[in-house]
Formats: C-alpha cells, structure tokens, sequence
C-alpha cells in the first residue's frame, strides 16, 4: 500500500532491527532512530515505528511485494554453534561476520544472540508478487546449473577438477558416488557447475587435448615421501582455498559415530578421520596420531592457523594419542574438529578444561 504522509507505520517482525528496516524502505537508519526517541535500542517484537517518508512515494512492505530473501539477514546464535559454522551455512567469510558484529571480537557468540548476517539482497519490490513467485524464489538458485562430462586424467587429483569447476571435493563425490573410494584415470565424470564455468571448460576442450598428448598433467602439490621425524611440509601454490577445502571436508563429518581403526562415514578414530580427510586431496598422512606428530613443522599454540594438526595426550597417557584439526583461532582459544571417543565427529576448544589440560602441541603441514 502506498503513503504520501509524513509518516508510514511499521510494525516489527521477529530478526528485524533498524538497518533491515531502513533498507526496506530506503531512509537512513539515523532518520527512524530520529523519529523515534523513545524507542529502545533492542526493538520489541509487534511493537509500532514511525517511519519518515521521502518526497517521493513509498512504499509500504506487504505480504504481496516483500520478495523472499535466500540470504538472511539476521542469525539467532544455537547452543555450541561457532562462527565457522554459521559462516558454512551462509556462505559468507568469517572475517566478514565479525565485521558486521564487532562485538564478537569482546565478548564471543552466546546462545541467543542475534547477529548479522551481511547481504545486498533487495528485500521490496515495486511489483507486488504472488505466492508461487516467492516458492520459485525460495527452491531455484540465481543462476541455472550445466552438466558436463570431464574425463580422468592420469596422477590427477580430485582437489584439482573440483577447484576447477568451482566446487567442493564433497559436491564432486556427492555429484559422482562412484570415485568416493578412488578417482580412476579415464573415468568420465559427469559435474554441475555454472554456465560460464562449463563455457570455459568446453572452449579449452581442444586446447587440452593437444597438451594432454604432448605434457604429463601438473601435480599440484610438491610432495614426498614422509617418514618418521620428518620434517616435511607440503607446499600448495593456494594454500589457502586448498586450507578452506580440508576444513569443509572435516567438518562434514560431524555426527558420524566413533569407531576404533575406523576411517569412513561408517566410523571414525581420531587419526582416521585425519588420514581420511586429507586423503581426499591426495595428501598421505601416517595412519597414528604419534606418528601424525613427527610430520610438518611444530609450532607455538599462538601461531596456530586454520588446517594445522593439535595434538593432545588423553586419559593421562605419556605420549600423544589423540588429534584433530584446527578450524578456528581466537586470541585465547582454539577450535579443532576431530573424533571424539565419547561423541564422535564434533566440534572442541582448548577452553575446555579437559583438551586444555591435556594439549601437547601444534603442527603445520601445509604451507
């Protein structure tokens, strides 16, 4: 409905504040705190606002004209949830969500609180909608997926088609349950990817295979063989989406059950899980968590990083025995996934007084 008043009135709905209100009806922020003087900082739910409207006409969200926003705006932080994960549900980075929610930085995620969630969507719409618009908004992606074929080629890597399809590792197994125990060379590959991702693929087609009969395919990774007290480190020209990949695929894991020697879905050990995730990427770890702790380099706990190796010395053992990978640091604390005898693939911080008083030591083994 249209207004040409002073002002509109806007009753509040549940995750809404001030910003969202404001860019529903394109005023500024500081123009409806103005407006309303008394209002509270933390708005009310169902309570009523005064919004000052422009010279022009404004107009008023409705059922009818309100499209659906894919990417909300606000989050209400679950019990145990990290910023890793809402950062995973809502493909943002974490950097970003700290940005928008500088008080994380002092006083961390609480159960309860409402965060925000940065998004240029367009909440109003001058042409009002019907119900199964909002449902094909809600079910279908902005862009149309394309399937095509790519086919295996020798010492290739799974890491390697999936970044060039702009995709997960996950998404390619998920896309192709066949090579989720081994990637065969010539197998051919059935992928959905964006439809310029797949123009580019078919426009090197030829040049790729000229090449494929003149030069090896690259490796994308400088490795060697790792034995005891090694001090190898494996070097990736990206490290840092290949860091992003491995942390994904971990903590995809998470509520898969305990199972000693175990190192798939059907059951992980800590040191399975390990060896099983960065398996995935062609990288080969040792099969224990002691042996897993005389590779890559150690480090102290203040330098650790997303992808690095924590170790701990559990049950009041005298040599490490339990590991897991680190996917968060905060200034004090660290947060790893890993197999937990007790809950399986989960989330733990060094602020629990258990890995706290059991910690050992980092390492890196990616750089």
């Amino acid at each position: 409905m249209f207004s040409q008043e002073n002002f509109t009135k806007h009753t509040v709905s549940k995750g809404e504040n001030i910003t969202i209100i404001a860019k529903k009806y394109g005023v500024k922020p500081k123009a409806i705190i103005e407006a309303n003087p008394n209002s509270p900082k933390i708005l009310k739910l169902h309570s009523v606002l005064l919004i000052p409207t422009t010279q022009q006409t404004v107009l008023t969200p409705t059922r009818e004209n309100v499209i659906p926003v894919v990417n909300p705006s606000t989050h209400e932080v679950l019990a145990k949830e990290t910023l890793w994960g809402i950062s995973k549900k809502y493909k943002v980075a974490v950097d970003d969500l700290k940005k928008a929610n500088p008080i994380i930085e002092t006083e961390g995620l609480k159960p309860g609180q409402q965060i925000n969630i940065p998004s240029n969507a367009v909440v109003i719409s001058d042409k009002p909608t019907t119900y199964a618009d909002d449902l094909k908004t809600k079910i279908q992606p902005q862009t149309e997926d394309v399937e095509v074929s790519r086919e295996v080629l020798p010492k290739e890597t799974k890491y390697k088609i999936a970044k060039e399809f702009g995709i997960t590792v996950a998404e390619l197994e998920k896309q192709n349950p066949e090579i989720k125990a081994k990637l065969p060379v010539g197998y051919i590959l059935k992928i959905k990817t964006s439809k310029e991702k797949a123009d580019v693929f078919n426009a090197s087609k030829p040049a790729e295979e000229i090449k494929n009969t003149l030069n090896k395919p690259v490796e994308i990774a400088q490795t060697a063989e790792i034995n005891s007290d090694s001090t190898t480190v494996y070097k990736f020209s990206n490290s840092s989406e290949l860091i992003e990949q491995l942390v994904g695929q971990a903590t995809d894991n998470i509520g898969v059950r305990y199972r000693s020697g175990g190192t798939s879905k059907a059951g992980f050990d800590c040191s399975g899980l390990m060896c099983s995730t960065f398996g995935n990427f062609d990288i080969k770890l040792p099969r224990t968590s002691i042996e897993q702790s005389r590779i890559g380099l150690k480090i102290e706990p203040e330098q650790a990083q997303k992808g690095d190796l924590i170790f701990f010395k559990t049950n009041g053992r005298r040599q490490i025995n339990h590991v897991g990978m680190v996917i968060e640091v905060l200034e004090d604390e660290i947060k790893f996934v890993h197999a937990s005898t007790h809950g399986g693939v989960m989330i733990s911080s060094t602020k629990e007084g258990y890995y706290q008083r059991n910690f050992s030591q980092v390492n890196r083994v990616l750089q």
